[in-house]
């Protein structure tokens, strides 16, 4: 089993839409695939219109005899299961703080669905925290989007900072353009040029487009119809994940 993160300090920036469209892919191409929601927010709990509520709270999930597989629910797709969040998750870091090994945690929780799932994609909060903290000893692959502005270049920088200061694995990091408007100057010119000394970017942009926008109307993936232009943009992204997870 491996684990994706979908994670960026930065909002706003496509994460929700990048887990949605990315997990569907998996278990379209037969992987059994789990997708958990993990900001409170609760969005893709929402896209898969699964009621955003775990029996019990956040709490249920971290305490000592936390079990994970009590909470999953399955989707209206096959091989594609969804662990739901809701707003008590923004309390997770004080829960955290209470466990033994507090930054292994839902390494930890993850370790006995093993034999369950083939892939695991967390829809991470933006943030800075315990919880992250978590997420970065949890993912085999880190995906960051981040939009082609300087502001995103600098947290995407701070992301590596972060990760050089605590002695993480780099190599773990993956950004890949997200909300790309090639309408902008600034866009095309950061795409044409983006900073090799800073990361080496996945080829595979994501469009800032309508169809993406819809998902939240239409509460679905985007990839569902296959000759859209998400479904071609997610699919390139989905072909580079699956040359770094397999």
């Amino acid at each position: 089993m491996k684990t994706v993160a979908l994670y960026n300090i930065k909002g706003g920036v496509g994460k929700t839409a990048s887990a949605v469209n990315l997990a569907y892919l998996s278990a379209h191409s037969g992987y059994r695939t789990l997708l958990w929601d993990m900001d409170p927010q609760a969005a893709a709990s929402f896209y898969f219109r699964i009621k955003a509520k775990i029996k019990g709270g956040a709490g249920r999930l971290v305490k000592p005899k936390g079990d994970l597989e009590d909470h999953i629910k399955g989707t209206d797709y096959a091989l594609l299961d969804l662990l739901p969040a809701d707003f008590s998750s923004r309390n997770l870091d004080l829960l955290l703080e209470q466990r033994k090994q507090p930054t292994r945690r839902i390494a930890k929780l993850l370790q006995p669905l093993s034999d369950d799932y083939d892939l695991v994609f967390i829809d991470c909060a933006p943030s800075i925290s315990l919880v992250s903290e978590n997420i970065f000893h949890a993912a085999d692959v880190l995906l960051i989007p981040t939009i082609p502005t300087t502001l995103s270049l600098r947290t995407l920088k701070q992301i590596y900072d972060h990760f050089r200061a605590e002695d993480l694995p780099t190599d773990r990091l993956h950004p890949f353009f997200s909300m790309v408007d090639v309408r902008r100057q600034m866009h095309r010119l950061i795409m044409e040029q983006p900073p090799e000394k800073l990361a080496l970017f996945l080829k595979a942009p994501i469009p800032y487009i309508s169809e993406i926008e819809r998902m939240g109307m239409e509460r679905k993936p985007a990839c569902i119809a296959p000759a859209s232009r998400a479904a071609q943009a997610y699919n390139a992204l989905w072909r580079e994940l699956g040359r770094i997870v397999f």
